[in-house]
């Protein structure tokens, strides 16, 4: 009996020991990405995943794959991606902008990324080339409002409403005295060395407040120093849902997949100016590495470190955040181990409740969640390729 007894529990131990050596079921990955990732017991995963509605927890996710034929196909999934739930998106909005900017140039014909320009009572002569490498290499919010005036509102969200990249909304400038200023500043640009054109500005349409959920946030806010009791009134901020992110990137990265009047209308050597802006770390843009380090502005897979991301991992992506939110729109690219995807997401980490004070808990809860969200969607989907 002792040895029929001491036959079974070795039989247990060598069975449990296998089931531990497995790796992650593959097929809930292929079938359920998100659900997987966000199941995760890690606690840099659990912090947030244990109350997602406080979190204000969006995600979109697209893998990529190709076909025989070598075109790329992709899938796509949601975890509580609602167009109808506000969140603020703070510097992802200059990733459409930036897009714009170029496309508005092949429209002129005469002027391109190269051409200087500057305002009526500004000293400062610049390129829309030259604020776009800004916008995306260290997210300057000066380069974003110069295209902000370059282009006006009406212009932007017109274009948007075009592609059917929608919802959408632009009302805004970044962290300005006059954001909201609904006209926008003439602009002198050279269009040779001794012919200098005007571009007159533009006089756009005044926003209507949001009439959707979750536009009134927390239970005070800051103004002028002063806590005001009651929440925070968002309705007239920009909005950029998480979905409508997602489909920005996919219009960029993969435009063959959609037709021609959803594409951006960009020259060519324009949209690899772009995509090489988007990848590149800020020491390669010319900033101090010191000071922003290669995980700078990379929320998925290293925003919680300060490490150098490695060569044959590739992020082109636009982050933004303000008010306690965080939020990433990422495509990833591991040449060695042809892993492809897009990932979007957003959290709320405003832990007091309290907006425009400052106390947001960025470091503690969600530069840990977004990266370590990164990660296991990154280790998932080289798990299926292998």
């Amino acid at each position: 009996m002792f040895k029929n007894i001491r036959y079974i529990f070795l039989v247990f131990l060598i069975t449990a020991c296998k089931q531990g050596q497995q790796g992650p079921d593959v097929s809930k990955i292929r079938t359920a990405p998100l659900e997987t990732a966000l199941s995760s017991d890690l606690p840099k995963i659990r912090k947030v995943m244990d109350h997602p509605d406080q979190h204000g927890v969006q995600v979109v996710f697209s893998r990529v794959n190709y076909n025989e034929s070598g075109e790329p196909v992709l899938e796509d999934f949601y975890y509580h991606a609602n167009d109808s739930v506000y969140f603020y998106p703070a510097s992802t909005v200059k990733f459409p902008v930036a897009i714009l900017a170029m496309e508005r140039l092949k429209e002129k014909k005469w002027m391109d990324r190269n051409t200087r320009f500057y305002f009526e009572e500004d000293t400062v002569v610049t390129t829309v080339g030259e604020e776009v490498k800004k916008i995306f290499a260290v997210s300057d919010n000066v380069a974003f409002n110069r295209l902000f005036e370059f282009l006006g509102t009406d212009y932007i969200n017109n274009k948007m409403e075009e592609k059917e990249l929608v919802p959408f909304r632009l009302s805004h400038r970044l962290s300005t005295t006059d954001a909201a200023n609904i006209t926008t500043r003439p602009i002198v640009a050279y269009k040779n060395d001794s012919t200098l054109v005007q571009l007159f500005s533009s006089y756009n349409k005044e926003p209507q407040p949001l009439q959707i959920k979750q536009v009134l946030k927390g239970k005070g806010y800051m103004k002028d120093s002063v806590l005001v009791e009651g929440p925070m009134d968002f309705s007239l901020k920009n909005y950029y849902p998480v979905k409508t992110q997602h489909n920005t990137m996919k219009r960029l990265i993969f435009p063959e997949l959609y037709p021609k009047k959803q594409q951006f209308n960009l020259r060519d050597e324009d949209r690899k100016f772009l995509l090489y802006a988007m990848k590149a770390t800020p020491a390669e843009a010319g900033y101090d590495q010191e000071e922003y380090p290669d995980s700078f502005d990379r929320f998925f897979m290293y925003g919680d470190t300060t490490t150098t991301i490695p060569k044959h991992i590739e992020i082109y992506n636009k982050v933004g955040y303000a008010y306690g939110t965080l939020t990433d729109c990422a495509y990833i690219k591991d040449k060695e181990n042809k892993v492809e995807f897009i990932l979007t997401a957003t959290v709320l980490v405003n832990e007091n409740a309290i907006f425009n004070d400052g106390n947001y808990d960025y470091k503690e809860t969600g530069h840990p969640f977004l990266a370590e969200l990164g990660r296991q969607v990154y280790q998932n989907e080289l798990a299926l390729k292998k």
